[in-house]
């Protein structure tokens, strides 16, 4: 069988993460616990195998030309058919990809990308951009219906290096194709940092999040990649569109944001500058632990409105503590941390915790005390300590987690939504009101009331 074009690290075809990265031992015993909970189903399904799957022979084949970038390996097929969506996994527990891509493009340049738009042009074929495969909202999905004769999956990971970078205006021109960790490795050099670190961060490219218009981890401030984006440039059918890279402008509509979010129906988007930040040397950080959500939820009110912007301020609820191995499932638990490059935080944290006590809340101040001390010694993007720390390893490793889980029976996945303060209260209720009514009709759990 050939060998795949892809110069990166192996990824695990058939879920999420590298195909040689497990889970840790404390983590099975996280999940383990998480499955007796939810009374998930014993022994499971076996590990998927690529010769379980039944793949059409691909309806295209490549020009000489063009050779040279195309695969049709399983490996390269399977791996490009499906994105990471909980129905994702489930297809391909089932060993069920009815719809693989005919062939798998891997472009260098630009160039590349103009032929592969001619070729699938006079084909009939529908060309697919890929970054990362992360995507959980059928981005990446090779089944096309219409006129198209055929699909091509166009993986953009050779087109993945730091090009520029402006130090006065403390900017980066970064290839499309950057893996969060590529560019972030790329940047450590020049003490900068894009600081954007969506869940997928290790899965995901700077494309990717252009086009899906992503958020990051952090709370407030800068969060969502279109704080950071200058200038984008695409390839599309019609040519290259490329916004102007301007510190900012009211001049009419802004092609950039036509860009971002358009979800790689456009082109592909093959560079961009991006705004940068040097890297924090001040980290303080607190996890808060409060009695019930209805002060905690008050607490946060407090802290958002008052101006004080923590990098990071995320409440998690005694279920989702216990689910995500952070919290015992007797408190909600606050989440709190500020960074800076440029001064101290230790009034930033003490007017925060001020806010927090109003509420009820309680921490440890021999921990606090402890982050404020050695803040200057943590890097980013390095294992972190602290109550910042271990939640963001764990927001990040929580994905591998559904390789577990999924097989057993458990369905571990997320929605999103948002609401004004003034209506939290009655919402908040209601989804969990909901879920819990949903899940003891479906399981006979009733997990989401237990606090243990």
């Amino acid at each position: 069988m050939t060998e795949s074009m892809g110069h990166r690290r192996e990824l695990r075809f058939w879920g999420w993460g590298y195909a040689d990265e497990e889970l840790s031992t404390p983590e099975l015993a996280t999940l383990d616990h998480l499955v007796e909970l939810l009374g998930g189903s014993e022994g499971g399904q076996p590990t998927p195998e690529l010769g379980e799957f039944d793949l059409r022979a691909p309806r295209i084949k490549a020009p000489a030309a063009l050779e040279h970038l195309v695969s049709t390996t399983p490996y390269d097929r399977v791996t490009h058919g499906y994105g990471k969506s909980f129905a994702d996994l489930i297809r391909m527990q089932a060993r069920q990809m009815p719809n693989p891509p005919d062939l798998v493009a891997f472009p260098k340049t630009e160039d590349d990308i103009h032929a592969l738009m001619d070729f699938a042009a006079d084909q009939g074929a529908a060309l697919i951009p890929f970054g990362g495969g992360s995507s959980v909202c059928g981005g990446v999905e090779t089944a096309v219906e219409g006129d198209y004769s055929c699909v091509i999956s166009v993986d953009l990971q050779y087109m993945n290096k730091v090009l520029e970078i402006d130090h006065s205006s403390r900017a980066a021109l970064i290839e499309g194709g950057a893996l969060g960790p590529e560019l972030e490795a790329a940047l450590k050099p020049h003490k900068l940092t894009l600081r954007h670190f969506p869940q997928s961060f290790q899965f995901s490219t700077l494309g990717g999040w252009i086009a899906t218009r992503a958020g990051g981890h952090f709370a407030t401030n800068y969060t969502h990649i279109d704080d950071f984006v200058e200038n984008v440039r695409m390839i599309t059918p019609a040519g290259v569109m490329e916004s102007r890279r301007l510190p900012g402008s009211g001049a009419g509509p802004s092609p950039d944001r036509m860009m971002i979010g358009s979800e790689g129906t456009l082109g592909f988007i093959t560079r961009a500058w991006m705004r940068l930040q040097y890297r924090p040397t001040f980290r303080a950080s607190a996890s808060v632990k409060f009695a019930g959500m209805t002060d905690a939820v008050a607490a946060v009110r407090a802290i958002s409105q008052a101006g004080l912007f923590p990098s990071n301020c995320r409440l998690l609820d005694p279920v989702e503590g216990l689910m995500n191995g952070v919290g015992d499932g007797t408190t909600a638990l606050l989440v709190l941390a500020f960074e800076s490059a440029d001064h101290p935080l230790d009034a930033w944290m003490a007017r925060t915790l001020e806010l927090v006590a109003d509420h009820g809340g309680s921490w440890d101040q021999e921990a606090v005390r402890r982050s404020l001390a050695g803040s200057a010694a943590q890097e980013e993007g390095e294992h972190r300590q602290g109550a910042a720390g271990d939640w963001r390893n764990q927001f990040l490793r929580a994905p591998y987690g559904r390789n577990y889980l999924t097989p057993l029976g458990v369905i571990a996945d997320t929605f999103e939504t948002a609401i004004t303060w003034d209506k939290f209260d009655a919402f908040y209720a209601g989804i969990r009101e909901r879920l819990g009514k949903t899940l003891k009709e479906v399981t006979g759990s009733d997990a989401i009331d237990r606090k243990s």
